[in-house]
């Protein structure tokens, strides 16, 4: 069973590095399991392509960070498109509490301290459901940095990353009492809620907060994320990798 890895896809060479970089790992977390990369868009390989070639059943795991129009539509359209008859396609990544483990990592190594605004910065999407899969990742994210986090899309969806920002330089942002001094330090700081560098990225830069964490990538905990979505579809048994540990 091979286990495909379904990225959107970006024109950014660094983007597609940190793609190969994610199943690299995978790759070694899972000896003996073929890993191949697909792109649902922008891209190429497209998944179809990748199916095709594929011998024997596939999983695929859809590589976003919320259900939307991507993984909703494209993936299962390219999918049919491929002929394979044998595929099982996990939930997307997002909002799982091992990628907001991997932000809040990100988030630190940028310079976040209690105190900071934070604002969750997402690509954004016109499935409402998407948009709902960033909200409970701010309510997850919230709980781990013990402070309120505001939400902000780069495009299609509102609040805008800027609006978002403003909004949490004015708020009274402490949930605890003990975990930010008793005022906060006024600077606000961007979470970003992406997986890989790209144009996405690189706007938040100019978005008025005063840090912006890095992307998710290959974070370890992402990692964790893919190979529990592949062993829960079954694509080795867990058994006998039990065994020869």
């Amino acid at each position: 069973m091979t286990l495909v890895l379904a990225a959107h896809g970006t024109r950014d060479p660094a983007g597609a590095v940190v793609v190969e970089e994610i199943a690299a790992a995978v790759r070694l977390r899972l000896p003996g399991i073929p890993v191949s990369v697909a792109y649902v868009d922008v891209r190429s390989p497209s998944l179809t392509e990748v199916l095709r070639s594929v011998d024997g059943p596939a999983v695929v795991v859809p590589a976003f960070l919320a259900a939307g129009y991507h993984v909703r539509v494209d993936v299962p359209e390219q999918i049919l498109a491929s002929g394979c008859s044998s595929v099982v396609v996990t939930p997307a990544l997002g909002p799982s509490d091992l990628v907001l483990d991997a932000v809040y990592d990100r988030l630190v190594a940028a310079g976040w301290e209690h105190g900071d605004g934070v604002v969750l910065a997402a690509a954004g999407s016109s499935d409402a459901r998407a948009v709902a899969d960033v909200h409970q990742a701010a309510r997850r994210l919230s709980v781990l940095i013990r402070s309120d986090v505001q939400v902000g899309f780069i495009t299609s969806a509102q609040p805008s990353v800027p609006e978002a920002v403003a909004a949490s330089s004015a708020a009274d942002r402490c949930l605890v009492s003990d975990a930010c001094p008793a005022s906060g330090s006024g600077r606000v700081a961007i979470a970003s809620w992406l997986l890989a560098p790209g144009l996405f990225h690189q706007r938040l830069a100019d978005m008025g907060a005063d840090l912006v964490s890095e992307p998710i990538g290959a974070h370890p905990r992402l990692v964790d994320l893919v190979v529990r979505r592949a062993l829960a579809a079954g694509i080795v048994d867990l058994s006998t990798m039990l065994v020869g540990q």
